[in-house]
């Protein structure tokens, strides 16, 4: 026996919601179609119709408010072959205008996916609210009057950006025929369902009938086609790997580093602390340690603090995160503040800190020393090369190569850290 792709015919939607008609209307007509429940990817959003998900039988993803058409392109372009496949987005009215460029995308690329719009004419789940789509003159919690602008047409912009196959139907009775022949075409189709909301906007208009409200706002119902419409794969149907051009940094030096530690490097923007802890990385991997490196700073970035965290380690590195550093290096204020509270968490460890500030409450050991005597922007190229001195996780001469590879040593006062240093 063929399984169902609905697991219950008791949907979770409100007395006389659309969305049931649609849900089981579209799963019947894929049933014909001859698909099989894992055949199906259905992809839906936030909003009343995504609460489907837990009825299905097909694969199901759920997204963000009006991503579902995104994300069912995405997963065209992710399946090795469409041929016994089917992707249907589920989105609803309030969804389609927040996400209408994805829509359009898709079909002007006619993916080989089906949109099926929910057009109850308003934001059904958050308190019936007017969306793109609410018809002019209909009343919703936000235009207690009546809308006073017309709704997008989404049919004729789909349509017109190049989709195989639109259509808008009237969600009564049996609409399965018309769903079928969305589900069968090959390109982008779209089906607009024209419901009302049981909660919202049959209370807020009384008396109107479907037909007559969609009929007002101009709607017309029926299908638009373009002919030879297909996707077409035009380009990057294979592509390079773009990590194996990447060259690879040999390991140049002996290792003296034999358990994980966590680094955290920081001063003000415009001081090369970000070049620093890159020149860092590269020495502990010509060193052979396995090295992650990230950067944080200030929307504007020429100004403020500027932090990098570096974790070193001889085996793989499956979280990069740092909490509680195991050493940090400040050479200025800005970096001084912008690490203050994780300082004072350290109970262990070093942290090496520039002569002229004052000392922060922590429990690691404090090192001190001018890093910024050689000037701001060396600040932190001194720092890496002191804090190998000191430590010896990393070699000086590690550092020196990694400059060389990156191209910076004639750019780096080197005599002069040196003589700092030695200083």
């Amino acid at each position: 026996m063929t399984q169902s792709m609905l697991k219950t015919q008791s949907l979770p939607y409100c007395k006389g919601c659309g969305h049931d008609l649609i849900a089981k209307h579209s799963t019947k007509a894929l049933e014909e179609l001859g698909f099989a429940p894992l055949d199906v990817i259905m992809v839906t959003d936030i909003g009343c119709h995504g609460i489907i998900d837990k009825c299905m039988n097909t694969h199901t993803v759920h997204g963000l408010h009006g991503r579902s058409a995104a994300l069912g392109a995405g997963i065209f372009f992710g399946l090795e072959e469409h041929d016994n496949k089917k992707v249907v987005v589920f989105i609803g009215d309030g969804g389609a205008t927040i996400g209408l460029q994805h829509i359009m995308e898709a079909a002007r690329l006619n993916l080989d996916i089906t949109v099926v719009v929910h057009n109850n004419f308003l934001y059904g789940m958050t308190g019936g609210q007017t969306s793109g789509l609410t018809p002019h003159g209909f009343r919703t919690t936000t235009s207690f009057q009546g809308n006073p602008f017309d709704g997008y047409d989404i049919c004729k912009l789909t349509h017109t950006a190049g989709a195989r196959y639109v259509s808008r139907v009237l969600g009564i009775g049996d609409i399965s025929a018309d769903m079928k022949k969305a589900f069968d075409q090959k390109g982008f189709s779209l089906v607009e369902v024209m419901e009302i909301c049981p909660s919202y906007g049959v209370k807020l208009n009384p008396k109107r009938k479907l037909k007559e409200i969609v009929e007002s706002a101009g709607k017309e119902v029926g299908e638009w086609v373009n002919e030879d419409a297909a996707f077409k794969q035009q380009q990057g149907e294979k592509v390079e790997n773009l990590l194996d051009k990447i060259p690879r940094v040999p390991m140049s030096f002996d290792r003296s580093l034999n358990t994980s530690k966590s680094l955290v490097l920081s001063g003000s923007a415009g001081e090369g602390v970000q070049l620093a802890a890159n020149l860092l990385a590269k020495a502990a991997m010509l060193t052979g340690l396995h090295v992650t490196q990230k950067g944080s700073y200030p929307v504007t970035v020429g100004v403020g603090f500027s932090t990098a965290e570096v974790n070193l380690s001889p085996e793989d590195i499956h979280f990069h995160g740092i909490s509680v550093p195991d050493m940090v290096l400040i050479t200025s204020q800005d970096g001084l503040n912008h690490n203050k509270s994780r300082i004072s968490q350290m109970t262990s460890g070093k942290l090496f800190i520039d002569s002229s500030l004052e000392l922060p409450e922590t429990g690691a050991e404090v090192i001190r020393h001018d890093f910024r005597g050689v000037g701001a922007r060396n600040a932190a190229i001194h720092a890496i090369l002191y804090f190998a001195k000191e430590t010896g996780l990393v070699t000086q001469e590690a550092i020196y190569k990694a400059l060389d590879l990156e191209g910076k040593s004639d750019k780096i006062p080197l005599d002069k850290i040196k003589k700092a240093m030695a200083g």
